[in-house]
């Protein structure tokens, strides 16, 4: 089974989208904010990363920019999950590594067509 991580400061948001990966047979753990979700990665390497840009104090640009040099975490597909849909914002995430983006709202869809996207499903 897939192990994905949802690194989002909206717990809601978080384990709803564990909810929803649980539904495609991924097993979702959350991580609220940034700190916790740093914490996650050192303890363990998921298979793909599900990752909010706007939290408060470490925002997701640099939570991305931290994975990307990370021995163990650098080649994990990270899925930007913003409500930003601003071009400049998403072709930023790309340019630090991201795999693809969401814009929220998030629903089970979006989240299986990002796993096809990385080829992880």
């Amino acid at each position: 089974m897939l192990d994905a991580l949802v690194i989002d400061d909206n717990r809601s948001l978080a384990d709803l989208m564990c909810m929803m990966l649980n539904t495609l047979g991924i097993s979702g753990r959350p991580a609220y904010g940034s700190r916790s979700g740093l914490l996650a990665l050192e303890h363990q390497a998921p298979d793909v990363v599900f990752l909010d840009i706007n939290m408060p104090g470490i925002d997701g640009f640099e939570v991305l920019s931290y994975i990307r040099r990370s021995p163990g975490c650098e080649h994990v597909p990270v899925i930007v999950v913003t409500s930003d849909d601003q071009l400049e914002t998403i072709e930023h995430a790309r340019e630090m590594g991201a795999a693809t983006c969401i814009i929220k709202p998030v629903t089970v869809d979006l989240l299986e067509s990002s796993l096809k996207d990385v080829g992880l499903l």
